[in-house]
């Protein structure tokens, strides 16, 4: 009696056993799709961006509520970051020829303060810097920034909301399309 009721409970445990390793495959694979899609960017992120201030690396605050009401582009960078670095000429120059437009530029500047002083002494910015520190990294990741990877570059409208965002380098196409988005 007890083999019969071996043999039937056999065939059974192998059913429950596949059923189990399907439903963990699923798991695993909507997991590992949802780790890899696009982050969307919520709204109560953006908002939370536009209540922050950064202490600006010559002194004082940089309040990002007070640049509300015209179009923002905001470049997450560091001084270890050679892209970063690379690309801060090319956000300058964009900056001073389109300051007349009303288009605000800011850098968030995710490295150490004193790093990112000496770096500016020696390579002024025309647009303002706010010092972010390793916070910057949380605050990108709320903007999309699921990586972590600098350069992260977000472009908001003149009612603040998110238009578009690049991680790494911005080229001077990626500005110019980003140009028409807000004009």
């Amino acid at each position: 009696m007890k083999n019969a009721v071996d043999e039937q409970a056999t065939p059974r445990r192998h059913w429950l056993m596949a059923g189990v390793g399907v439903a963990a495959g699923l798991v695993g694979a909507f997991a590992a799709w949802q780790k890899f899609q696009p982050k969307g960017v919520v709204d109560a992120a953006v908002q939370n961006f536009w209540l922050q201030e950064f202490e600006k690396p010559e002194g004082g605050t940089l309040a990002m509520n007070a640049l509300r009401g015209k179009p923002l582009l905001v470049n997450f960078w560091a001084t270890w970051c050679p892209p970063c670095i690379e690309e801060l000429p090319l956000i300058d120059a964009f900056y001073t020829a389109n300051q007349s437009k009303s288009l605000q530029v800011v850098g968030l500047a995710v490295d150490q303060p004193s790093m990112v002083r000496r770096y500016l002494t020696q390579k002024p910015l025309q647009f303002p810097v706010g010092l972010a520190g390793f916070n910057g990294t949380e605050l990108g990741k709320t903007l999309g920034n699921a990586q972590s990877v600098l350069p992260f570059s977000v472009l908001f409208d003149a009612k603040g909301r998110l238009l578009t965002q690049k991680t790494g380098k911005l080229e001077q196409s990626d500005l110019n399309a980003w140009l028409k988005l807000i004009s």
